[in-house]
């Protein structure tokens, strides 16, 4: 397969006591082939509930395991940052502290379109441990069912990205986070990459109220950069959605009720985002936790 490829992988966590020993462990079982994973940095920020005891301890079950602690709460770019910083290959991988590798070779099918030096950031697939049955728990499904489906076709990166490290640094005072690498990692030539066979587990909002919270966020990240840097979002341009919304109902299953309730959750939280940049309220660096996202 040629030479070895050399990886760094970061996790940024606030208060993730719930879900790191089983995030950390599902990266120690991942068995890579033509790539070697140099180190694994834990970027804790203000965390009071036990999660970085939680790392000492896993630190004896694997010798890359590294912890980084910012005294307080700084923000998810400040804590990318401090690992970019840190780390000592120029490939990344950036995943959530609530996120979970599904299977052993996750990482190696994220990392391999990175074999090709044309290629600077790759994308994985995300699916929610929410139960269906809820709406917000199916909405949560929608949103990555259709995610996926967008993808196919053009490469939405989150959730998990590996990359290039072309020395990209994230301003603190927005929310523009794997949107901002992809963006300047295209503008400086390379293509970005769905990888649809490295897939993880997270989960989504338990309420419509909290699903409207995570969602306006995220709404106001994007519409922000396209307001400041005139950047396209894939989940923006109506046919990607339009075809994504039929690939959806074919996977999920006719459910006209929660297919609409989801329709109007997603709908209602754009029109938020909308509202909010209009009034140049401008955009967050350090947002309140969706707390019923933090039990993977």
């Amino acid at each position: 397969m040629g030479d070895q490829i050399h990886a760094a992988l970061g996790i940024c966590a606030y208060n993730e006591a719930a879900n790191i020993r089983k995030a950390l462990r599902s990266v120690f079982d991942q068995v890579l082939d033509g790539f070697v994973l140099d180190e694994i940095i834990v970027v804790s920020s203000g965390s009071t509930d036990g999660t970085d005891e939680i790392v000492k301890d896993l630190m004896a079950e694997n010798s890359k395991l590294k912890l980084i602690t910012q005294e307080g709460r700084e923000g998810k770019n400040s804590a990318i940052n401090c690992f970019l910083d840190k780390k000592t290959t120029e490939i990344a991988v950036m995943m959530n502290a609530d996120t979970i590798f599904i299977d052993e070779g996750c990482l190696q099918n994220l990392l391999a379109p990175l074999r090709d030096s044309e290629v600077g950031v790759v994308g994985g697939h995300p699916f929610p441990t929410n139960d269906r049955k809820t709406v917000a728990g199916f909405a949560s499904h929608v949103i990555w069912c259709m995610h996926h489906h967008v993808s196919m076709i053009s490469p939405q990166i989150g959730e998990i990205i590996a990359f290039r490290d072309i020395g990209t640094r994230l301003s603190t005072k927005n929310s523009g986070d794997e949107g901002t690498l992809k963006m300047e990692i295209e503008k400086a030539g390379y293509k970005s990459v769905y990888a649809p066979e490295a897939k993880v587990w997270n989960h989504g909002p338990e309420t419509a109220n909290d699903f409207v919270k995570q969602r306006t966020r995220v709404n106001i990240g994007e519409r922000i950069m396209k307001k400041d840097h005139d950047f396209d979002f894939p989940t923006w341009r109506i046919k990607n959605l339009y075809n994504a919304y039929l690939e959806t109902i074919k996977d999920l299953g006719f459910h006209p009720v929660k297919m609409l309730a989801a329709t109007i959750l997603e709908f209602y939280s754009r029109v938020k985002a909308l509202v909010h940049v209009r009034s140049n309220k401008g955009d967050i660096g350090t947002w309140e936790p969706v707390e019923t996202t933090k039990r993977v």
